[in-house]
């Protein structure tokens, strides 16, 4: 390994640690305010939101396939079932759908 590799090695590391590190050192031992807080935690479905919708309309050859998997996992999802059940119930229902419609 050339020791250019190495150097680039490091700089990724330290490009991918500093921004993860950086909030815990400069908000250690203070508050946020309530607005920011509440803020940040409906990131994680922001993100999650995003990065699910695009598949859904893009999967397979019809459109239908993939809001039909999103339908039966948001009405199994507001039932309350668990997560696992609700991906589960939508691989089975579309696995159903490819076998016995497509």
């Amino acid at each position: 390994m050339s020791n250019e590799v190495l150097w680039l090695i490091i700089g990724m590391g330290l490009v991918t640690y500093l921004p993860r590190v950086a909030p815990f050192l400069l908000f250690k031992g203070k508050e946020l305010p309530v607005f920011v807080q509440s803020v940040l935690k409906n990131v994680p479905y922001a993100t999650l939101g995003a990065l699910i919708f695009p598949g859904i309309l893009l999967i397979g050859e019809s459109i239908w396939y993939g809001l039909l998997g999103a339908a039966i996992a948001f009405i199994v999802a507001y039932i309350g079932a668990n997560v696992v059940f609700v991906v589960l119930s939508a691989i089975i229902v579309l696995s159903g759908y490819s076998l016995f419609i497509s």
